[in-house]
C-alpha cells in the first residue's frame, strides 16, 4: 500500500501549489493580530474628567483650554503619591452661583466643598482618536467593561477552537476554514456597526468563535499537504504572520483614528481572501474518500509540474478506520496529565502575552512607536523555535521561556513608571518568551504573574520528544516502551501547541 507521504515524494513536498495555498493562509493569519490586540487602540482610554455644563460654558467664554478648566474646578486626589485631578469625582456645587472669574491667577478655596461622582458624563482629552471607551463612556465605575470587551473574545476563542476543531474533523478542513472566514467577515462588520455596548459584546464573541477556529483549521490544512520536513517550518512561519500583523496594526491605527473604521479595515482581509482552497487529501483518505483524494493530489502534482506514477491507485491511510474523540484527551492517565499541562500553558501564555501587550498601552509615551517596537521582538522568538527545538529539545526551552516570562512580569511591576524605556524593554522580553510557550492581567497582575512560573515547572513533567519517534496512538503515549524500534521520521513535525483534535497521526500534537 502507498501512503500520502509516499505520494508527496512525487507530487512535490513544497511545490508551487503548496506555496500558493500557504501564502493565502498567511494573508488570513495576519489580520488576527488586529482582532487579538486591537483593543490597545480601539479601547484607548484617554485622560478624562467629569463634564460640568456650567464650567464648560464658562471655559468657552473665557477662552480657557480644557486643562485650564480642569486645574481650577476638578478636585485633586492622591495617585501613586502624587496629587492629580480626579477622573471620577466632581465638586457638588452650583458653578453658576460661584464667583468664578476668567482670571487664571485667582485661587478658589474648594478643599471643604462636597464631592460626588460624575452626573453629566465625562470630557476626554485626546487628539481625535475615537474609541469605544469614549463613545460608550466606559470609565470609572464602568471601566471593568473594557476588560469584558476582550474577555468575550477569549470566550469565543475557546468555544470556536473546540467546535471548529471538531467540525474540521467531521466535515473537512476546507469547509471549516471557509465557513470561519465567512463568519469572520459578517461578525467583524457587525462589530463595526454595533449600536450599543451589549450588541458589541455579542458580535465580539461571534468574531472570536470564527477567528481562532478558522486559524487552527488553516494551520492543520497547510501542515497536512507539505512534506514532513517542511511541517515545522510552515507551522512557525504561519504563526509569524500574526507578528507581521502586529507591525502593521499601529500604522493603520495612526491614520485611522475612528475605532469603527479601524474594525472594518481589520475585517476586510477575511472577505478578500475568502477564496477556494483544496481539501486536505489526508482528511479525505481518513474519511474513505479515496477518489476525491486522488483527484486533488493529481491536481497538486500538475500545478507543481510533476507526474505521478501509478502507485497512487493504491493510496491508503493507516488511520482510515480510527475514531478519535475529545474525551480521548482525558480518558487515560498520561493523556490527562499531558492535556492538563499543555492546556494550562496555553492559557498562561495567552494571559501573559495579552497582559504585557496591553500594559504597553497604559504606560504612557508614544503608543504607536512602543507597539511597533514590541512587535519586532516577536520575530526572534520564532527563529529561536526553528533553530532550537531539534538541537536542544522542546521541554527545556519551553520551561525556561515560561520561567523568564514570569520573572519579567514580576520585574516589570517593580520598575517605576519614570524608568519608562527600561520598563518597556523588560516587558518586551517577557512577551517574546510568552510567544514561545488576558485582559484581566492588568488588574490582577500580582496573582497571574505566578501562572508563568508554575507553567515552567509543569512543563518539566512532560516527556522530551527530541530524537524519538512521535506517538501514533494513545497506547504509544501510555506505554512509551512500545515505541522502541519505530522509525523517527515524525520527529520533524511541528510540536507547537494547537487546540485541534485530529484523527490524522501526522498532525497529532502530544
Amino acid at each position: 500500500m502507498t501512503t500520502f507521504d509516499d505520494i508527496l515524494e512525487e507530487t512535490g513536498k513544497f511545490g508551487r501549489c503548496q506555496k500558493r495555498i500557504f501564502a493565502l493562509l498567511c494573508m488570513v493569519s495576519m489580520p488576527w493580530a488586529g482582532i487579538y490586540v486591537g483593543i490597545v487602540f480601539q479601547g484607548y482610554t484617554p485622560d478624562h474628567w467629569c463634564r460640568q455644563p456650567a464650567v464648560q460654558e464658562h471655559r468657552e467664554t473665557c477662552g480657557w483650554t480644557l486643562r485650564d478648566g480642569v486645574k481650577r474646578t476638578v478636585p485633586l486626589v492622591n495617585v501613586s503619591g502624587e496629587l492629580q485631578p480626579s477622573s471620577c469625582l466632581q465638586y457638588d456645587m452650583d458653578w453658576n452661583s460661584t464667583a468664578l472669574s476668567c482670571d487664571l491667577s485667582q485661587e478658589l478655596e474648594l478643599s471643604e466643598s462636597p464631592r460626588s461622582s460624575c452626573k453629566h458624563g465625562w470630557e476626554y482629552d485626546y487628539e481625535g482618536r475615537q474609541s469605544f471607551v469614549t463613545e460608550f463612556d466606559l470609565v470609572c465605575s464602568d471601566g471593568w467593561l473594557v476588560d469584558m470587551f476582550q474577555a468575550t473574545l477569549n470566550v469565543g476563542f475557546l468555544i470556536g477552537s473546540i467546535a471548529i476543531g471538531y467540525l474540521a474533523d467531521r466535515f473537512g478542513r476546507k469547509l471549516s476554514f471557509l465557513m470561519s472566514n465567512l463568519l469572520n467577515g459578517i461578525a467583524g462588520i457587525l462589530v463595526a456597526v454595533a449600536p450599543n455596548y451589549v450588541s458589541l459584546l455579542v458580535f465580539r464573541t461571534l468574531y472570536g468563535f470564527g477567528v481562532k477556529g478558522g486559524w487552527v483549521a488553516g494551520y492543520v490544512l497547510i501542515t497536512e499537504i507539505v512534506g514532513v520536513e517542511f511541517r515545522r517550518t510552515v507551522g512557525v512561519v504561519y504563526q509569524m504572520f500574526f507578528s507581521v500583523g502586529i507591525l502593521i496594526l499601529p500604522l493603520l491605527a495612526y491614520y485611522i483614528t475612528d475605532w469603527r473604521w479601524l474594525q472594518v479595515v481589520i475585517t476586510v482581509p477575511y472577505i478578500l481572501f475568502l477564496s477556494f482552497i483544496p481539501e486536505s487529501p489526508r482528511w479525505l483518505l481518513s474519511q474513505n474518500k479515496k477518489d476525491k483524494a486522488i483527484e486533488i493530489t493529481e491536481a497538486m502534482a500538475k500545478e507543481n509540474g510533476m507526474t505521478l506514477s501509478k502507485q497512487i491507485e493504491t493510496l491508503t491511510d493507516d488511520n482510515a478506520n480510527t475514531t478519535v474523540s475529545f474525551m480521548d484527551l482525558i480518558r487515560t492517565p498520561k493523556m490527562r496529565k499531558h492535556t492538563f499541562i499543555l492546556s494550562y500553558n496555553w492559557f498562561t501564555s495567552a494571559v501573559v502575552y495579552q497582559g504585557l501587550i496591553m500594559r504597553l498601552g497604559i504606560l504612557g509615551g508614544n503608543v504607536y512607536i512602543d507597539f511597533l517596537i514590541s512587535g519586532l521582538v516577536e520575530f526572534p522568538a520564532a527563529f529561536l523555535i526553528l533553530f532550537t527545538i531539534e538541537r536542544i529539545g522542546r521541554r527545556l526551552p519551553f520551561a525556561v521561556a515560561n520561567f523568564v516570562a514570569g520573572a519579567s512580569c514580576f520585574i516589570t511591576a517593580c520598575i517605576p513608571d519614570s524608568m519608562f524605556w527600561f520598563k518597556t524593554a523588560v516587558a518586551c522580553i517577557g512577551r517574546t518568551l510568552a510567544c514561545l510557550s488576558a485582559p484581566l492581567f492588568v488588574t490582577w497582575g500580582a496573582s497571574l504573574r505566578s501562572l508563568a512560573i508554575l507553567a515552567g515547572g509543569l512543563v518539566l513533567l512532560l516527556p522530551e520528544t527530541r530524537g524519538v519517534p512521535l506517538p501514533d496512538t494513545i497506547d504509544d503515549i501510555e506505554f512509551p516502551e512500545r515505541m522502541k524500534g519505530k522509525d523517527q521520521n515524525g520527529q520533524l513535525f511541528n510540536l507547537l501547541p494547537t487546540n485541534d483534535v485530529t484523527s490524522n497521526k501526522d498532525t497529532a500534537v502530544v
